[in-house]
């Protein structure tokens, strides 16, 4: 028998080399990626050629993140032939550290460097749409108004994919940036002493182009572009916090707050008095050489319309707490006589009992007051504070036709469901209503287009004119064409206001209408004014005399220097010119 030793086996055992061979084991892990790091042995040149591509991409990309601008205007190749100086100090810490913290402060600069990214970015945004930069601590909401925004222009799912790619986008770029700056990191290790001579040197530059204000294409060479963005991001949030009090004091003190309904607007009882907000209508729709020639036609054809059926207006400008977007705080600004230019500040107005101009007229127990809201298509807890007995919103008119865009139903409609609904009814007491005329809402596409008063029934006339109109994408993508069809959407808005007083108005109705904000800057402008048109208009003469001192231009277009005030100025004007007597309280 023979002697088994660990060097000899029975055949047909597993470490006989004349067995038969069995399923080979998988490779390890550890394995793998040995033979995955072996290629850069295997093809050195390809090895070194992504390398120094990799490095590039990743310094391309931190600097880039150094040196983006907060704007899209200010968004040009000279902005990125600059040193930044965190690019220096950031340089010299890495090189001080051994490798663990080493790799944990670039991590964290990276990582910091991303989240600044996004900030700068969401401030491109904010500019672009609302003429203002993100406030981290209050513009998160308005994040998800942005995802209905595009649900409702481009439909649900243009949003979802939107949403998605955003969400994506951000944690790659985070996690690309934190790389990107972990390679850098390591790579100024691996050539210590020449890096070190290379910070150096950029530090020597740095402070000599700052000291002698050296520019090239117009712009600093030394730079501390992100470090700045840091301390914009946070001056904004503190100065939000410190707001909020302030605020609060401010709203407590009304001039008009302990006035007795009796007291209010004693030369306006018996008038029906309307309120209404044309979207986006601003000093752009009467001024900029595109939109200005169709708009100043509409205004001229309607005051000499109004003419010939007894009404003369007068018109002014008032400046807006808002711009681009944000409706709710030029709408707040103008009935409560405060200035509510962000979210907080609205918050804080409509959780309070300051008297809105509209609230006045409920307080007098002289009118019903109503609200027509085609915007609105969830509770809106709010009616209460603007002194509102009934709100109609998108639900409540009847309507049976297709949206346009942003916009739940054409003005037109909206104004003939309020005639059917309320203004042309038999009533004990006279009306005050606020109208929210939103057919003139961006993205300006698909319009609406006037129909006969007789024809609009439930709205279904308007299902021919959406289908052929122009899609939303075609005008976003398009400036020119954006500023086209913005000025046809007010040129819209105003004919079917005018039409409206014009068939259904009577010697007691008084109409004061205006916009609540600017277009944003792709049809306005980069830099352009938050001023927006004004006007009163009424058959009573009386009305109007009421105002002369105002020195308003006669008829629906204000001249260009036409007075102009600021928004929360409005409230307190008007209720002086027609009687109310002042009793204030104190904050």
């Amino acid at each position: 028998m023979p002697v088994i030793t660990p060097f000899h086996r029975p055949p047909g055992t597993a470490d006989d080399p004349g067995s038969a061979p069995g399923p080979a084991a998988p490779p390890s892990l550890g394995a793998r990626l040995r033979h995955w790091r072996a290629w850069r042995t295997r093809h050195p040149r390809t090895a070194a050629a992504v390398r120094g591509t990799t490095t590039a991409l990743a310094a391309v990309l931190v600097l880039g993140a150094l040196l983006l601008p907060d704007s899209l205007a200010a968004l040009e190749p000279n902005r990125f032939a600059r040193i930044p100086v965190e690019a220096v100090v950031a340089a010299v810490l890495l090189l001080r550290l051994p490798r663990v913290p080493r790799l944990v402060l670039a991590a964290l600069f990276g990582a910091g460097l991303g989240a600044l990214t996004v900030l700068n970015l969401l401030d491109m945004g904010f500019t672009e749409y609302l003429g203002r930069g993100f406030d981290v601590v209050l513009d998160w909401g308005l994040l998800d108004d942005a995802h209905s925004y595009v649900a409702d222009s481009m439909g649900g799912a243009a949003a979802a994919w939107a949403a998605v790619g955003a969400v994506v986008g951000v944690l790659l770029l985070l996690v690309l940036m934190t790389l990107a700056a972990v390679r850098l990191g390591e790579l100024l290790a691996a050539h210590r002493e020449r890096a070190a001579r290379g910070a150096l040197t950029a530090a020597t530059v740095w402070m000599t182009c700052a000291a002698l204000g050296v520019q090239t294409f117009g712009v600093p060479v030394a730079t501390r572009n992100a470090s700045a963005a840091v301390q914009e991001q946070a001056r904004r949030a503190v100065d939000t916090l410190r707001d909020e009090a302030a605020f609060a004091k401010e709203a407590e003190a009304d001039r008009f707050g302990a006035t007795p309904g009796a007291q209010l607007v004693p030369d306006l009882r018996g008038k029906d008095v309307i309120f209404t907000f044309i979207e986006s209508y601003g000093r752009t729709a009467l001024e900029d050489p595109v939109v200005a020639p169709g708009v100043g036609r509409t205004l001229d054809t309607g005051t000499k319309a109004l003419a010939g059926a007894g009404y003369r207006a007068r018109s002014g400008w008032l400046t807006s707490a808002t711009y681009g977007g944000g409706s709710w705080l030029g709408h707040s600004t103008f009935m409560s006589g405060l200035w509510v230019d962000n979210q907080q500040r609205y918050r804080t107005v409509t959780a309070g009992d300051r008297l809105t101009l509209t609230e006045a007229f409920r307080k007098t127990g002289a009118w019903d007051t109503v609200g027509v809201m085609p915007g609105v298509r969830k509770a809106w807890p709010e009616a209460e504070w603007y002194g509102l007995d009934k709100v109609y919103d998108a639900f409540d008119v009847g309507y049976e036709g297709p949206r346009f865009s942003w916009s739940t139903m054409p003005d037109q409609y909206a104004l003939e469901a309020f005639q059917r609904l309320e203004h042309g009814r038999e009533r004990d007491r006279p009306l005050m209503a606020e109208i929210i005329l939103t057919s003139s809402h961006q993205p300006w596409a698909p319009l609406p287009e006037l129909v006969g008063w007789d024809e609009i029934g439930d709205g279904s006339v308007f299902d021919g004119i959406e289908a052929r109109g122009v899609r939303a994408s075609d005008v976003i993508a398009d400036p020119a064409r954006s500023k086209e069809e913005y000025g046809r959407s007010v040129e819209y808005s105003l004919t079917s206001l005018v039409q409206w007083l014009e068939r259904y108005g009577t010697d007691d109705t008084v109409l004061v209408f205006l916009g609540d904000h600017q277009p944003l800057a792709r049809v306005s402008g980069s830099g352009a004014g938050r001023d927006v048109p004004v006007s009163v208009v009424a058959r009573d003469p009386e009305v109007l005399d009421a105002i002369d001192d105002w020195n308003w231009t006669e008829g629906l277009q204000p001249a260009r220097d036409a007075p102009v005030w600021r928004m929360d100025s409005f409230r307190d004007r008007f209720l002086t010119a027609y009687g109310s007597t002042p009793h204030p309280t104190r904050g």
